[in-house]
């Protein structure tokens, strides 16, 4: 474990106790712990780095450096077209298809490089990070020269059909149907919390294509057209008036034969497929947005006083020890799958219980710190549909929530998409600590 150090530094002539970074000594890393990258990964991060100071706007990052709405709409248009020019989209796909052929190693760099500067580094995450490297791994070659081509020109959007009503954590208990007529597919069903689903112009969706098979067997992984008859988006409205969510309805709807991705019925080995792309993103930079995210908090504290109160020290504390953990474990991630070990499933489930949960705390943390200030709505309003860094949507005009007030309603969630916490425990106590299965109801 690499050694950090405890110091008390003095903040606004309050004695605060917090803790500090200080950068590690060769001398005090154990031995066989190396945390250096490969001299040609340093250098494709000048490259990287390079790049995004001639290319992001002049001041971008810099304190008082600000957008309108329209500025920020106009940029966030340009910004997809130069990363495509930059070949930066999906870099990581092999180059026949598009992408750089990036290593692990590199393609860590360059998203450490677009965190470190905080730049938009995707254009639709479901295509780019979800369903387009599944199609790259499970599908035919003809399914990779329809839908890889238009994920990276954008000329298609995506969502996800995987959760039901009654299939959530548990997945495989979906009763969405496909059967096969003639050259197509027949879709009936619905799925829920249907994210961008109002946008999307194709779903990739689970349906059970064998009813007679175990309930992890006989599921297929389907890409579906949405702009068509039979298939019904009803938003789910959510108390700030935002619509992220929704609700999708299959009555007849169609597919082609040929969209079924990784082959008939083996849809749940695909579908883990890229839920571990969801799950396994940005392993040495997914502790920052919690990072930043604390240092409002802490700011917070001060502007309130309340930063002189013990037990709101010893929170902060706790939870910057807690983002530390994050950090380290990046790196045990990183280790992980630079050497193949086979740990990664087990981390991810560890690693999810941990942020989800930290996340809960910190927010509560934070809306009890700011009292009563923290029950009315403190927010411009004048982001409506802003998307905020790892936090989602930050309301809208009719409830204009604060930065912290989104967080903590965003916070709710996080503990059941991805895998809910009770699903990560089964998880780790099965699979990593040999318990034996959980009794299932008689």
């Amino acid at each position: 474990m690499v050694r950090t150090q405890v110091v008390r530094t003095q903040v606004a002539d309050v004695q605060v106790a917090e803790v500090q970074v200080v950068r590690t000594q060769v001398a005090d890393v154990p031995s066989g712990v190396d945390l250096s990258y490969p001299p040609e990964a340093e250098a494709f991060r000048s490259e990287v780095r390079g790049w995004l100071l001639a290319n992001l706007p002049e001041g971008w990052g810099q304190p008082g450096f600000s957008m309108t709405r329209q500025e920020r709409q106009r940029f966030n248009e340009e910004w997809v077209a130069k990363l495509r020019e930059g070949r930066w989209l999906c870099a990581s796909w092999p180059s026949e298809y598009g992408g750089r052929g990036l290593s692990v190693i590199e393609q860590v760099v360059l998203t450490e490089e677009f965190a470190a500067l905080d730049a938009p580094m995707r254009a639709d995450f479901f295509g780019d990070t979800l369903v387009g490297p599944t199609i790259l791994k499970w599908g035919t070659e003809d399914q990779k020269r329809r839908f890889i081509p238009r994920i990276l020109d954008g000329s298609i959007s995506w969502c996800q059909g995987f959760s039901e009503p009654d299939a959530g954590s548990d997945l495989a208990s979906l009763k969405t149907r496909a059967e096969l007529d003639g050259d197509e597919w027949v879709i009936n069903g619905q799925k829920v919390w249907t994210t961008q689903a109002q946008y999307a112009e194709y779903i990739f969706l689970l349906a059970r294509t064998n009813p007679e098979a175990p309930k992890h067997q006989g599921i297929s992984y389907l890409l579906v057209e949405m702009r068509q008859p039979g298939i019904e988006v009803r938003p789910i409205r959510q108390i700030d008036g935002t619509a992220e969510f929704n609700e999708v309805f299959f009555t007849n709807a169609r597919c082609p034969k040929d969209n079924v991705v990784g082959g008939v019925d083996n849809g749940w080995k695909v579908a883990m497929t890229t839920l571990g792309f969801e799950r396994g993103a940005s392993s040495t930079t997914g502790h920052r947005r919690f990072m930043k995210e604390l240092d409002l908090v802490i700011s917070e504290a001060r502007r309130t006083g309340r930063i002189s109160d013990p037990l709101v020290r010893q929170g902060l504390a706790r939870a910057w020890g807690i983002v530390k953990i994050m950090q380290v474990n990046g790196y045990r991630s990183l280790t992980d799958t630079l050497n193949s070990t086979h740990q990664a499933a087990a981390l991810g489930a560890v690693h999810k219980m941990l942020w989800s949960e930290y996340h809960q705390r910190v927010m509560e943390l934070a809306v009890n710190m700011l009292g009563l200030e923290g029950q009315i709505l403190t927010g411009s309003g004048a982001t409506e549909g802003e998307l905020t860094g790892g936090i989602g949507r930050r309301g809208s005009a009719d409830y204009p929530v604060s930065e912290l007030q989104a967080s903590f309603f965003f916070s709710r969630s996080e503990t059941i998409w991805g895998g809910a916490a009770e699903i990560q425990r089964n998880i780790v106590g099965e699979r990593v600590l040999g318990l034996p299965k959980e009794p299932r109801p008689s």
